[in-house]
């Protein structure tokens, strides 16, 4: 696949910040969009009596598109990402990649940190990299936030989302799901809760925990880095919602699904890349990439002493950069391939 040109690039990128393009050619370019998910609704929509399809796409090239969801549980529209090969082929299965602390809206993100529409260019699979939940850890939270609003991620990416693609996209309905940094642990999480919707689980980078001190450190302090108040979320640390969503606990339900764990030393090194390009490594990405690291350690020992098969990937370099990031997502996918057939 030949890399998009830099309008492409610069199109993507703004449609995860604001949905539109900057600049003079603002008119121009938008009603052309607008008119063709308006008419992609329209051959979407279903008989007379049926639930509508509240979900439309805008292609950027022959192998990616902007998938517009309608969120019943948010009351909002999310866009995504999706990679697929050239035709949009039915049938396929779909690798769901959600997004970091900023999710996305920020512009940091897989579509635009990495080479991940290079990497799945010649791939028989949909990549759905959904643009949203910043600070929110993914999760149904139990009331609304002043500053975070209303989240409903883990409805969103375990129902709403996938009946969209699956429709959209006529997929196999096979699925596997994974998270980075922020999204790592809630990935594990998700599928703890909806097992019947994902065959593999990758955390990259992640802190999976949520009731041991390191975990509730880590959960709250991303909460609060977006300005969120985390009692909002799932009550007050140590009530029962926080033990239902923590991954360790558990792991007993994670039992037959291909399951890839990964995280750096913390310390600088090749994986990383150019450290002032891919972020992290100059602003306590060290300190970070080591939380997280013991935090997977933790989750690994959990599954084994269940007896639960899993990979887990410690490498001597990396301090919580997209370089990192991109290696191990690259080095998880034959295992994630062969779970979903891809």
């Amino acid at each position: 696949m030949t890399r998009p040109s830099r309008q492409c690039t610069q199109t993507s990128r703004e449609i995860g910040r604001s949905g539109h393009r900057p600049g003079r050619h603002r008119r121009r370019l938008r009603i052309p969009a607008l008119v063709l998910l308006a008419l992609t609704w329209l051959a979407a929509a279903p008989t007379a009596g049926a639930a509508p399809l509240q979900a439309g796409t805008v292609s950027l090239g022959p192998t990616v598109s902007v998938l517009s969801t309608y969120s019943p549980s948010m009351h909002r529209w999310v866009r995504s990402h999706v990679l697929h090969p050239p035709g949009t082929p039915a049938g396929l299965p779909t690798f769901y990649l959600l997004p970091g602390a900023g999710g996305a809206e920020d512009g940091i993100s897989w579509f635009n940190n990495t080479d991940v529409r290079r990497f799945f260019a010649n791939k028989r699979v949909n990549v759905v990299l959904p643009i949203g939940g910043r600070f929110s850890m993914m999760t149904d939270w139990a009331a609304n936030d002043p500053a975070l609003g209303r989240n409903r991620w883990q409805t969103f990416v375990t129902r709403e989302l996938p009946s969209a693609v699956d429709r959209v996209f006529r997929t196999s309905g096979v699925n596997a799901l994974s998270g980075v940094s922020m999204s790592g642990g809630p990935a594990l999480d998700l599928v703890t809760h909806a097992p019947g919707r994902f065959r593999a689980v990758a955390s990259y980078s992640g802190c999976p925990g949520t009731t041991d001190p390191l975990g509730m450190m880590a959960t709250t302090a991303v909460v609060a880095r977006g300005g969120g108040n985390v009692v909002n979320m799932w009550g007050p640390p140590d009530s029962p919602a926080w033990f239902r969503h923590d991954p360790i606990v558990n792991a007993a339900k994670l039992r037959g699904k291909a399951i890839y764990l990964s995280a750096g030393s913390g310390l600088p090194g090749p994986v990383d890349g150019p450290l002032l390009r891919n972020g992290g490594g100059l602003v306590g990405g060290n300190v970070i990439e080591a939380v997280s690291l013991q935090c997977t350690t933790n989750m690994s020992n959990r599954l084994r002493g269940l007896g639960i098969a899993h990979r887990f990937v410690h490498r001597p370099d990396g301090v919580h950069t997209w370089g990192l990031f991109y290696a191990d997502l690259v080095e998880s996918w034959p295992l994630i391939a062969r779970a979903i057939g891809a």
